[in-house]
């Protein structure tokens, strides 16, 4: 069977509350089903949940939906309800605090992001894998992962602009302007990815795989929003920014040789390839105008901006380690094998 990108995606689904996946998540969703004002039961904290774990990452990506796209058994209430509020602030007190232990922490920006620019000559990250040997199963699964975020690609770094002043914030708002399109719908990036996954053979809704990705995915898409959220983690927000377009722009480049290895259709390598030319433009304005400009005027935000640069790579060799850990040895890394895949 032949994987052929439709020439104009299916309407968006609204996305489905998932299933729990421990009693945090359980007790949100519980309290997303019932009356906005609803209080959360007594003694469920997280206080001692893995920060990284299944169920209190669930638990925080059903709380930062609602100030997405939400769910349609979710009322809007729930958006500001301050029950939930605080029992998210408590699980993002947890997962912050598991960020910043997991990582080196500092104050030199420019040593941070030099870091991002040296690759080893023999790369074994995962784009280097699939642009050499994975397999369209393999390719396929990791798709899958990434459409948490390349569904709402941007969304999140949209919070940082009223948080910014003059040369950052316009040089940002430049990068957004391009991942939103340039002014063109059939041009974002979220859209491009949806073509991805259609031409994948792979169901372009939004959060249509939530139940079947693990909890790694989902860190990466609850740091975005944790930084984002609070104008105190702006720096942070700013760093991860920028971190992701530096490293964008060449794993983009063995993806896109990747698909075309594996005959994948053209609508899969054209989302990768979109990102080559205008990451590397992107990677200077973030580093030389949004990071500089704030930086000038707000010198004690530079230990952020470091452990945003950080927390993106810790989170992204989380992500790694799990699919190498899975395919190494053989196993599917979703919850929730895929259907067998028609060939590209």
């Amino acid at each position: 069977m032949t994987a052929t990108a439709p020439s104009r995606p299916a309407r968006p689904r609204a996305p489905r509350l998932p299933e729990p996946r421990g009693t945090l998540s359980a007790t949100v969703l519980r309290l997303l089903r019932s009356p906005p004002g609803t209080a959360p039961p007594r003694g469920v904290r997280p206080d001692g949940d893995d920060p990284f774990g299944e169920d209190l990452q669930l638990a925080l990506h059903l709380c930062y939906e609602l100030h997405y796209r939400g769910f349609p058994e979710a009322d809007d209430g729930w958006e500001w309800d301050p029950g939930l509020l605080r029992l998210r602030a408590a699980a993002e007190r947890r997962f912050l605090d598991g960020l910043r232990a997991a990582t080196a922490g500092g104050a030199d920006v420019g040593a941070a992001l030099d870091a991002l620019l040296v690759e080893p000559v023999h790369g074994t990250g995962i784009s280097h894998y699939l642009r050499d040997e994975g397999g369209w199963e393999q390719m396929r699964e990791y798709l899958v992962h990434r459409s948490l975020y390349h569904l709402k690609e941007a969304d999140p770094h949209a919070w940082a602009v009223p948080r910014l002043q003059g040369r950052a914030k316009a040089a940002l708002v430049a990068v957004e302007f391009d991942e939103f399109g340039g002014g063109r719908a059939d041009r974002m990036h979220s859209r491009l990815f949806r073509d991805l996954l259609a031409g994948a053979g792979l169901d372009p809704g939004y959060l249509h795989y939530l139940d079947a990705v693990p909890a790694p995915p989902i860190a990466v898409v609850n740091m975005m929003s944790l930084f984002g959220l609070h104008r105190a983690l702006r720096g942070a927000l700013v760093g991860h920014f920028a971190a992701a377009e530096i490293t964008t722009g060449p794993s983009a480049r063995r993806m896109a040789q990747g698909l075309r290895r594996l005959g994948a259709p053209e609508a899969c390598v054209r989302f990768y390839t979109e990102h080559i030319e205008a990451d590397a433009v992107h990677e200077q304005l973030m580093r030389h105008e949004v990071i500089a400009d704030l930086l000038r005027r707000e010198p004690a935000l530079a230990p952020d901006v470091v452990l945003g640069i950080q927390a993106t790579e810790l989170v992204e060799d989380r992500l790694a380690g799990h699919l190498r850990a899975c395919w190494d040895r053989g196993a599917p890394s979703l919850r929730h094998p895929l259907p067998p895949p028609g060939r590209p």
